[in-house]
């Protein structure tokens, strides 16, 4: 039934009508574009095809290459790198996404980011944060295990869905903290410092899943990388993918790719400890085994050399009286040849007796001292003789001879004999020396032999 009533309002556009239409006019009004920026987010899928995002400081915008453009680059692009690319400005008509299908991209340099990244790992490398001296080494078994990550975040629960599998006994300690975002930084920092000041850990895993560029780089914040560095605690930087690379990476004392292999290399595996437990249970058997057959057969081997203790006693007495018959005969045979020796030496001694000596030396005594006594007496007698006739002899021409015949030896005051009158001078005191006493005089003149 026509009620005659008509809709005055414009016709509605489906979704799909408007994005085909948004599609067409941005693609007629941009044939071809060149755009720099930075890229961000890209992805790999199976397909061949890549899906990224290139940005700057204010804006980004959605980007794809198809495989039979990117097939043709040389060197694949890396997150975070600063690219020109040539493409067809669009849009993906099912999301109503704005985006640029690219043909061409090339380097155009480092992007911000990057280029932070980059200058804060080599500031700090030269700082000798990295070096590999100053990486303290991991417990071999930790008795605690600290966490600094998200307590909502997948890493969490791969860490504990690992450790509960390998070793379940070790405890857990978890430091919450964001792991992306503004706040980021100093949370991570205030959890470190909360599990140093905690003091039950003994290893220290700081990180979080994966994510772009811009999701993980808390990471490479300078406040963080120091806070890692100066941790007293082991380390382990479990960040990201194995692709991905933080400035936490290089200061921790031990980088593993994912939280996941963060767990796993830091604790043991209990079902290997079981399988060695095992394996030495059964060495230890087998020893065991071993050394209680070797202890047999030498007991057996022993009893055989064991003897009856009655037959070897009877032997001992046998012997015992043999060497006590032996023993008789030596004793009375040496006694023998010790009293011959002693009436040998009984007859030598009394042919050396003392007393013998003592009598011949008394008498050779006597004789000595009888012809001492006769050659002192004559050899006194001769020397006395000798004595008088030197004494006359020596009278003779001694001066007091001379002096007491008359002459006198007269003498200067300094001593000397007068010789030769001139030697003195008229008015000179002399001395003069008579056989009894002398006579001190001057002299009044000297006269020569001539006068």
């Amino acid at each position: 039934m026509d009620s005659g009533f008509q809709d005055s309002r414009p016709r509605a556009l489906s979704v799909s009508e408007l994005n085909h239409q948004a599609r067409h006019l941005l693609e007629a009004s941009f044939m071809q574009v060149w755009v720099e920026g930075e890229l961000s987010g890209l992805s790999r899928p199976s397909s061949g095809h890549w899906y990224f995002s290139l940005k700057d400081r204010k804006c980004q915008i959605r980007c794809a290459m198809f495989r039979g453009f990117n097939q043709r680059v040389k060197e694949a692009p890396k997150e975070g790198e600063q690219v020109r690319i040539r493409g067809k400005v669009t849009l993906y008509e099912n999301r109503g996404d704005f985006q640029i299908i690219v043909e061409h991209i090339e380097p155009a340099g480092l992007g911000v980011l990057q280029q932070a990244f980059e200058e804060l790992k080599q500031k700090l490398q030269l700082e000798g944060l990295f070096d590999a001296a100053r990486k303290k080494p991991l417990p071999t078994t930790p008795r605690h295990i600290g966490v600094v990550t998200s307590p909502t975040g997948a890493a969490i629960h791969d860490i504990l869905t690992v450790l509960a599998r390998r070793c379940p006994a070790i405890p857990i300690t978890l430091y919450p903290s964001a792991v992306q975002g503004k706040a980021a930084t100093a949370d991570i920092v205030r959890a470190i410092d909360r599990a140093v000041r905690h003091g039950v850990a003994d290893v220290l895993i700081i990180g979080r899943g994966g994510g772009s560029l811009e999701d993980l780089w808390c990471f490479n914040e300078e406040a963080v990388a120091r806070a890692i560095a100066q941790c007293p605690l082991p380390t382990v930087s479990a960040v990201g993918h194995e692709v991905d690379v933080t400035i936490a990476d290089f200061v921790a004392d031990l980088r593993a790719p994912t939280p996941s292999a963060a767990a796993e290399k830091i604790s043991p595996d209990q079902y290997d400890w079981l399988r060695q437990l095992r394996e030495r249970e059964l060495r230890l058997a087998g020893a065991a085994s071993r050394a209680l057959k070797r202890m047999e057969t030498r007991l057996e081997h022993l009893s055989a050399r064991l003897r009856d203790p009655r037959r070897e006693l009877m032997e001992k007495a046998q012997r015992m009286d043999e060497l006590d018959l032996r023993l008789g005969t030596a004793m009375a045979q040496r006694i023998e040849r010790n009293r011959v020796k002693a009436s040998h030496l009984d007859q030598r001694l009394a042919m050396q007796s003392p007393i013998k000596q003592l009598s011949d030396r008394q008498v050779s005594v006597s004789q000595l001292a009888e012809r001492l006594f006769r050659i002192t007496r004559e050899t006194i007698t001769r020397r006395r003789e000798q004595l008088e006739h030197v004494g006359q002899t020596l009278h003779v021409v001694s001066p007091l001879a001379t002096l007491g015949r008359g002459y006198a030896i007269v003498q200067q005051e300094n001593g000397s004999i007068v010789r030769n009158a001139h030697s003195v001078q008229p008015g000179e005191k002399i001395t003069a020396r008579v056989a009894s006493g002398q006579l001190e005089a001057n002299v009044i003149s000297v006269n020569s032999d001539d006068q």
